[in-house]
Order: structure tokens, then C-alpha cells, then sequence
């Protein structure tokens, strides 16, 4: 890095580790989560085996880092998700990590909230009628009764990577939903907040800016 950019070394060095990494409202699990999750949605695959040995190394198993790329296949896309297959490929197999240490492609799934997924169908049908209905259908027969019910993944961190790959791919429209899911599945106010500090450094400043005010919003709806 110094042979191109001795300043960005100096930053990567004294900012990002030294003072980043370090802050003590995210552990350094739920950093390695939030960052990989914008490495992924925006495809930066260079540095992605690198964080992939970090968060392995944080205390994220390797069946959450599969889950984490499987469940952003639906969030960010196939081809995305595909770039973080290859970027994971290596790093297991330096690490030996085999199959048996990955989750089942059929596990026993967790039981499902039917009052959230009532409301949830109800307020789909209200704001789209009958536009998109395959995607609804995939919505309801594939994300919402079988991918988020994966247990591999705790509900909390699979509300957070959603949350963390809106922003880092600046596609406000759904943050404000899934923030309060991640609130209401126990991430905090002050967690939440400092989910945009991270993601100031990994998706840019601009997307952060640009996702601040709705979260204000959720953060000030829910206080009333």
C-alpha cells in the first residue's frame, strides 16, 4: 500500500485499527459482520478474504459466514453472493474448514411468527396490489417461511447484514422496515448508530449520509 498510497497506509493504520475496530459499541463480531456484508453487496471481492479470515477469527463460525453469503444472495444478488463463494473457497480450504462445518442446504427451520408474517403479507398486498406477483410469491414461500427461519444465522445478525447491505448499496427504501426489525429483535439504538460508523468507512461516506436521516426517523419513532 505505501509503494501507491503511504497516506491510506497512515488511515488504514491509525484510523481504521487503532481507533475503528476498537470503539466499543459493536464487539469485534458484529464489526466483522457489518463489514462483510458491505464487501459483499458491493462486490469488492479484493479485500473480502481478508475479512473473511477476520471475522473467523472474531468469533463468527464458519456456518454463520455461509449463511451470511446465502443470505445475501436475495439481498444484494446472485452474482454478488457468487463473487463471496470464490473469495470463501480459499480461506476454508487454508483453514481446513470441510462441509460437516457448514449448515445443512435443508435444516430444520425456526418456528415461524405468524402474526409478523400476517402483517407482513397484509401490508405487501396494500402497497403493491397485485403488481410483482412472482415476487411476492418468492417473498412469502422462500424468504420469509424458509430463509429467514434458517437457524444458522441468529435473527438479530440477519436483520443486521440486511440493514448493513441497504446502506452500503444506498437502497433506502427498505431500511426502514428492517431497521425496526433489527430493533425489535434486540439490537440497540446506540448499536445501531454505530453500525453507520463502520459502514462510513467500507461503503463511503456519501451512503451513510444519505441512510442517517432514516434512521433518525426510526430512532425517534421509537422513542415516543
Amino acid at each position: 500500500m505505501e509503494s501507491v498510497s503511504p497516506a491510506l497506509q497512515r488511515y488504514g493504520d491509525e484510523v481504521l485499527e487503532n481507533q475503528l475496530w476498537q470503539r466499543p459499541d459493536l464487539s469485534p463480531r458484529e464489526r466483522s459482520i457489518v463489514t462483510l456484508a458491505a464487501l459483499i453487496a458491493r462486490n469488492q471481492t479484493v479485500e473480502m478474504p481478508y475479512y473473511i479470515n477476520r471475522a473467523l477469527d472474531s468469533e463468527v463460525t464458519p456456518a454463520e459466514v455461509s449463511e451470511i453469503i446465502t443470505h445475501l444472495a436475495f439481498y444484494t444478488g446472485w452474482p454478488s453472493a457468487m463473487s463471496a463463494v470464490e473469495a470463501a473457497k480459499p480461506v476454508f480450504a487454508a483453514r481446513d474448514i470441510g462441509t460437516e462445518a457448514l449448515p445443512s442446504a435443508q435444516p430444520e427451520l425456526l418456528p415461524i411468527d405468524e402474526e409478523f408474517e400476517s402483517a407482513r403479507r397484509t401490508r405487501i398486498e396494500t402497497t403493491h396490489g397485485t403488481t410483482g406477483q412472482g415476487v411476492q410469491r418468492f417473498t412469502t414461500d422462500v424468504l420469509f417461511t424458509e430463509l429467514w427461519l434458517r437457524p444458522d444465522l441468529p435473527p438479530r445478525d440477519r436483520s443486521l447484514i440486511t440493514v448493513s447491505a441497504l446502506v452500503a448499496s444506498g437502497l433506502t427504501g427498505q431500511i426502514t422496515s428492517h431497521l425496526n426489525t433489527a430493533m425489535d429483535k434486540g439490537l440497540t439504538q446506540i448499536q445501531a448508530d454505530e453500525v453507520l460508523t463502520q459502514l462510513a468507512f467500507y461503503s463511503g461516506w456519501p451512503y451513510v449520509f444519505t441512510a442517517m436521516p432514516i434512521f433518525k426517523q426510526v430512532f425517534e419513532a421509537r422513542s415516543r
